[in-house]
């Protein structure tokens, strides 16, 4: 089953919850063939392991805390602040508080 993606000039609820569960899920909202935004929802305590992607990110922290790590920095994300990591670079994620990070990547 594909995931269903909003389309343009489509309003999208950024806190939107699993509603079979009562609560926010990790999702792909938006994928065109340039920009691609997701949801991402990590429990207190939990990480998302190094990785890289091909274009130009953005992390952007809705709520909680959160560490964004690349080899040479250290990123503490909280409500309202985002960082903008260049194409490639290698990077982790470790939340300290349920946490729910926006992701904006660009896609050559």
């Amino acid at each position: 089953m594909a995931l269903k993606h909003s389309h343009p000039l489509e309003v999208i609820d950024l806190h939107a919850m699993d509603h079979s569960q009562g609560t926010a899920v990790s999702s792909s909202l938006l994928k065109t063939p340039h920009l691609q935004l997701m949801r991402v929802v990590l429990a207190a305590g939990q990480s998302l392991p190094e990785h890289h992607v091909p274009g130009e990110i953005t992390v952007q922290c809705l709520s909680g805390e959160a560490d964004v790590a690349t080899p040479s920095r250290t990123c503490r994300l909280v409500p309202g602040c985002l960082v903008m990591l260049p194409a490639a670079e290698p990077h982790c994620v470790q939340a300290h508080r349920d946490t729910v990070l926006l992701v904006t990547m660009l896609h050559h």
